[in-house]
């Protein structure tokens, strides 16, 4: 195990560049040493995650050099991930004043905005042929909703409890809505051959957890459930030869909520 960011700050969403060279990852680094101060979830009294405008993306290579740094403002920027074909880079941002998908050339050129419903948009990941994003959303609806979510964001706060999954063309273009399952869905990632995702979703729970991977077409059809965890398990993502499945999960970790990697065979 190796360090490749700075040891400073707060540090998320890494992501490797075609040619396992460099690495695209957000850090807070250059605003403080220091980690920016947890939300404070007891007096919220929700469940939220902070949208730090203290986060950068970067490139580093594979020593932890930073090579380049790609956004440099006080909004947030974070959750990048790189096409197949190493043209573009997608990520999320609060630069509109709403939490939107953005995209750009790898060299931070050509910025375009991709998104632009009132809600939260991340998470995204391109479509193996470089052309859709497949994406989680929320779209608050009654002007309770709509309240609550602009007030967080006011706060740099949004909460993730009710997310479904999106597909639209990079340039936003063709957006249709995947998931009509309610409550939280969200991690998705195509599978190899771009006619389905793979997803994490908490719908059939009666409280928050738990999370399981689910797997459904890309027109909404044949859902079907993978893992059959009682804690939590998300961030799935397939090898580029769709034989291996890696995931994030909370189970044989002793009863704590410490979260590790599991890499499992995947056969169809």
């Amino acid at each position: 195990m190796k360090l490749l960011s700075t040891g400073k700050g707060r540090t998320t969403c890494s992501y490797f560049l075609p040619g396992n060279e460099s690495i695209v990852y957000a850090s807070t680094h250059k605003a403080d040493d220091n980690c920016p101060p947890t939300p404070d979830r007891e007096k919220i009294k929700k469940y939220v995650w902070p949208l730090y405008p203290s986060f950068e993306i970067y490139y580093a290579d594979l020593q932890g050099n930073i090579t380049k740094q790609l956004t440099d403002n006080n909004f947030y920027d974070a959750e990048a991930t790189v096409s197949p074909d190493g043209k573009k880079v997608v990520f999320t941002s609060t630069r509109s004043g709403d939490i939107e998908l953005y995209t750009m050339n790898v060299d931070g050129s050509d910025l375009k905005q991709v998104t632009d419903g009132l809600g939260y948009d991340g998470g995204a990941f391109f479509t193996p042929n470089s052309k859709q994003l497949i994406f989680r959303a929320s779209r608050p609806k009654t002007p309770e909703a709509i309240q609550e979510y602009k007030d967080l964001l006011a706060q740099d706060l949004v909460a993730p409890t009710n997310m479904e999954l999106y597909i639209c063309d990079i340039d936003g273009s063709n957006l249709k809505q995947i998931t009509n399952l309610g409550k939280a869905n969200w991690a998705p990632f195509m599978h190899p051959s771009g006619e389905k995702v793979i997803f994490s979703s908490n719908h059939k729970s009666e409280r928050g957890f738990p999370f399981n991977l689910y797997m459904i077409n890309i027109d909404g059809t044949g859902l079907e459930q993978i893992t059959f965890d009682k804690t939590f398990d998300s961030f799935p993502m397939f090898s580029f030869d769709g034989k291996k499945l890696v995931f994030a999960s909370n189970r044989n970790n002793g009863g704590t909520r410490d979260t590790n990697v599991f890499i499992a065979d995947w056969v169809e």
